[in-house]
């Protein structure tokens, strides 16, 4: 298939046409299509097992499909070299669930690091990249420290300066809330807010916490067993009457995910 060259111009950044992930004879991505637009913040819901992680290893690069395309900024990394998909990561900006902070290094050396290995700037230029970054989450004052001596939520911001070291045009959170307080979940989803309508990065947030995902999202789709089941501005969502995404985005006990849960075809598959 031809390649499209990158164009600035083009509304959106990700196109991902009828991709397929298989591991052995398990289909964990079911032909899926999206689209996002540049400067979008997008928020993927689902259970546990839906295809999320999954989907979100593949725009990052970390995994490759069986089938389909996925374009980034006109790009389809499906097709790429690894050499290639190394080009590619340092173009996209990644927050990992539990922050991956290197524990033995400080805050600002963590920042520095995609610095230090993928570009030839000086170590001047880096400290002043790194202040930069470190100003945008509000840790500057705490570039010397180590993250033990910092809490979970400022561990998670560290890891997004690191995440906006290299001025990505998309950043990718998994999980951004994962084991923080209440407090420090609001802070994250504000500073998420700030940095798209600042910077203009396009934010794909992976989560199945549902009160931050209506206050980041400005656009939901939710997964269910590898294929995309509802798409929607938060609104509709609330307001959908289909018994799945109700159930889900209220947390019901009732409706076709219990019913599922009480197979042992599901119970198999967290088991998998």
């Amino acid at each position: 298939m031809p390649e499209h060259p990158a164009d600035p111009h083009t509304d959106n950044i990700i196109e991902c046409d009828d991709i397929v992930v298989r591991f052995g004879e398990q289909v964990v991505l079911d032909h899926l299509t999206l689209n996002v637009k540049r400067g979008e913040r997008l928020v993927i819901l689902g259970g546990s097992g839906a295809g999320k992680s999954t989907l979100l290893n593949l725009m990052s690069g970390q995994t490759r499909s069986t089938s389909g395309v996925m374009r980034i900024d006109g790009k389809n990394i499906c097709a790429m070299s690894d050499a290639e998909l190394d080009e590619y990561r340092k173009t996209i900006g990644v927050l990992f669930q539990s922050g991956a902070l290197f524990q033995s290094m400080t805050v600002g050396d963590n920042v520095a690091l995609p610095l230090r290995m993928h570009t030839d700037l000086d170590e001047d230029t880096i400290g002043t990249i790194v202040k930069m970054k470190l100003e945008l989450v509000g840790l500057r004052e705490h570039a010397g420290k180590l993250p033990s001596e910092i809490s979970g939520g400022m561990q998670k911001r560290a890891g997004l300066a690191r995440a906006l070291a290299m001025d990505p045009k998309v950043i990718y959170y998994d999980e951004p809330s994962a084991g923080l307080d209440p407090v420090s979940v609001t802070q994250v989803d504000e500073l998420m807010i700030g940095l798209n309508e600042t910077l203009g990065v396009t934010t794909v947030i992976i989560t199945h916490e549902m009160v931050s995902a209506f206050r980041v999202a400005q656009r939901l789709v939710l997964m269910d067993q590898g294929k995309f089941v509802a798409d929607g501005t938060p609104e509709e969502m609330r307001n959908s009457e289909d018994p799945l995404v109700y159930q889900f985005v209220n947390g019901e006990s009732d409706g076709p995910l219990s019913d599922r849960r009480s197979s042992d075809d599901y119970t198999q598959s967290l088991l998998s």
